[in-house]
């Protein structure tokens, strides 16, 4: 089983590097970072690099790709390389899923129009014109496309993911050896439960003003 996480720059690590963690715990999985050109790939703080081991002809039908979203989302729209290699992939793929505002990347390559999805509650309302169906949900599973929301919630889909791609107690089994259990000092997490005021700075921190 192929796993491809594209990067690209600007992508927030935690996108990529979550659900890689819970996928590649997992034997069996080969999961492989690729991009336009081998070598690293700085990340939306600009300090952090991780290393692209192959490129997007090398790797051109794998089973599965999983797209971060990050800052750098935006730029990415315009990369056709990238946005090629989706479109084409998802032809046989097994599935297709994405974290955060990679889900524009899905939608922008055509795959989800008129189908649900999710991604980070600050762009939420942007996927409609993109021709996707928001919904405000952690996780959304339409077909073989799978969608996830803000950055953290990559880890849950990629368990999800995992429940289906094996089965759940392995998916259970990976969340234990990575000692999966969230329990957050505040009740922030989730823009529901988050005052305007709140909100605004949070997504002051995420666009840099």
């Amino acid at each position: 089983m192929r796993v491809a996480i594209p990067l690209y720059p600007g992508f927030t690590a935690l996108d990529a590097v979550g659900p890689y963690t819970v996928l590649a715990f997992t034997p069996g999985i080969s999961v492989t970072f690729v991009a336009g050109d081998t070598g690293p790939v700085l990340d939306d703080q600009g300090s952090l690099s991780i290393i692209a081991t192959a490129t997007y002809d090398e790797l051109p039908d794998p089973d599965v790709i999983l797209v971060p979203g990050g800052p750098g989302t935006v730029e990415a729209l315009n990369d056709a390389r990238l946005v090629e290699w989706i479109r084409t992939a998802h032809q046989t793929t097994t599935w297709t899923t994405s974290v955060c505002s990679g889900s524009f990347l899905l939608a922008h390559a055509g795959l989800l129009k008129g189908l649900p999805a999710t991604t980070h509650w600050g762009f939420h309302d942007q996927l409609a014109g993109f021709g996707a169906i928001p919904v405000a949900e952690r996780v959304v599973t339409e077909g073989k496309v799978v969608t996830a929301a803000g950055v953290s919630a990559g880890i849950d889909m990629a368990l999800e993911l995992l429940a289906r791609l094996r089965d759940e107690d392995t998916a259970r089994a990976v969340q234990l050896a990575m000692e999966y259990d969230p329990a957050p000092p505040f009740t922030s997490g989730s823009a529901a439960n988050a005052s305007p005021e709140l909100r605004k700075r949070a997504m002051g921190l995420i666009v840099g003003v």
